[in-house]
């Protein structure tokens, strides 16, 4: 079951979260009052996608994590079913500013963060920010170093060669997932990844985001480096990568040893989407480190 939650935040922009979880079983000893707050004080866990994403993206990690945890997903700002205003801020303190009013209008906090790409970024960003919000942290396949010009407009020229609109959902898993230049050989779970952000228009499908968006997000952190922020994390956090992935061994070990308190785990045969590639690995590879957090050990 999943239960949609209206979140207010940077600027008044109107954010969609996500709640998963089972509906609460029947007691006959148990007002549904009190079933709904002992779900409140479960620990909580807010899932952060990366760009282009959406909260739909983590719903198979939710689901499992709902067993022990208050496991809410967030559609960032210009993501999914989130506002998506031209006229609204995409920096980095925005999305931050974002997650931190969830994590306040939920009552999640103090969360654990688990962050995909951008939405890592955005979670070592507040958890350097306002470590009382949160006591755990898990960065999956996000490097810290800055990424230049140049790859700045290599994300313009991809952009530019989407073929849309596209005439089914078939032609967006295919060309997502097997004749995207940007592909090195067949990957089914891209496509898949992919078809999730589009949606039915008059003429084909389209993503769900606007693509200028998306660059203007990307380029307020692709200048900079984030070594900084990685230092001002005082809680626990587990830095993730899949060996195919964009974020490399040394450039995460790095990462490791300049957070406080990190470790360091590797996902075999995903990519850069480890959690959709490799779903089940990626759960083993986190478990231990949310079971640690939860326990205090």
């Amino acid at each position: 079951m999943v239960r949609r939650i209206d979140v207010t935040g940077a600027g008044g922009v109107r954010l969609a979260a996500w709640e998963f979880a089972d509906p609460p079983k029947a007691d006959p000893g148990t007002d549904r009052t009190e079933q709904t707050g002992e779900a409140a004080q479960a620990p909580g866990v807010l899932l952060l996608h990366g760009l282009m994403g959406r909260a739909s993206h983590w719903a198979s990690t939710a689901r499992w994590l709902s067993e022990r945890h208050r496991a809410v997903a967030l559609d960032q700002r210009g993501h999914g079913q989130s506002d998506k205003a031209p006229e609204a801020e995409y920096t980095r303190e925005a999305y931050v500013e974002d997650a931190e009013a969830a994590l306040e209008q939920l009552g999640l906090s103090p969360a654990v963060l688990i962050g995909h790409a951008m939405g890592a970024l955005t979670a070592w960003q507040l958890a350097a920010k306002r470590p009382d919000l949160v006591h755990g942290l898990i960065i999956c396949d996000m490097r810290a170093s800055a990424l230049g010009a140049a790859s700045q407009r290599e994300w313009e020229d991809w952009f530019k060669a989407w073929p849309v609109p596209f005439a089914t959902l078939a032609d967006v898993r295919k060309w997502f997932g097997e004749d995207d230049p940007w592909v090195e050989r067949p990957n089914p779970s891209r496509g898949e990844f992919y078809a999730e952000v589009m949606h039915e228009s008059a003429d084909g499908w389209r993503p769900v985001f606007e693509p200028e968006q998306m660059l203007k997000s990307r380029q307020t952190w692709v200048y900079d480096a984030h070594w900084e922020e990685l230092a001002q994390v005082r809680c626990p956090a587990l830095v993730v990568r899949g060996l195919d992935g964009e974020l490399g061994r040394a450039e995460s070990q790095e990462m490791v040893r300049v957070l406080p308190y990190g470790q360091y785990a590797e996902v075999a045969d995903a990519g850069h989407l480890v959690h959709y590639d490799q779903p089940e690995a990626w759960r083993a590879a986190i478990e231990p480190f949310l079971d640690g957090v939860l326990t205090g050990s």
